[in-house]
């Protein structure tokens, strides 16, 4: 989900409730300790050097049981975040205190944002060895001649 894409989504919204894929709900406590610009500037296994941008939110559960953030409230800390830092519209990223710091793309399901999975990748696979996956055949769809078969006295 793009920045853009929040903006439209929160002033539709009574509140804003985040949840991990698996149904889990974030403490409805939780507060946006951080809304920023991550930037990744780095080399791949194949020498490629790559730059990437993401604006990140952080979610933080306190122990302050009554708070509760407003779609309005978080608009807000995004506006006054675009206009001091200058962010531009990049995907989301989210990071989130389970047994460490997970870090989260986004999504929206119509009523709820969630905590989607991300997943590390080689980026250069064509020149660092990863082997190609194999295609994969069911072996009662083979027909050919010569092939032995459980009657065929070959084995």
């Amino acid at each position: 989900m793009k920045l853009s894409e929040i903006k439209e989504i929160l002033p539709t919204l009574d509140n804003v409730e985040f949840q991990l894929e698996n149904g889990t709900f974030v403490p409805e406590h939780f507060h946006v300790t951080e809304v920023g610009v991550v930037s990744k500037h780095f080399i791949d296994c194949g020498g490629v050097t790559r730059t990437e941008k993401a604006v990140n939110f952080q979610l933080w559960d306190a122990n302050d049981f009554e708070h509760r953030l407003k779609p309005n409230k978080l608009l807000n800390i995004i506006k006054l975040s675009e206009e001091k830092l200058g962010i531009e519209d990049y995907e989301i990223e989210v990071e989130y205190q389970q047994v460490t710091i997970g870090k989260f793309g986004l999504e929206f399901n119509g009523k709820n944002f969630v905590l989607t999975s991300k997943a590390t990748a080689c980026l250069a696979q064509d020149s660092c060895g990863v082997p190609v996956e194999k295609p994969k055949v069911k072996l009662s769809e083979l027909q050919s001649a010569g092939c032995c078969t459980p009657d065929s006295g070959c084995c």
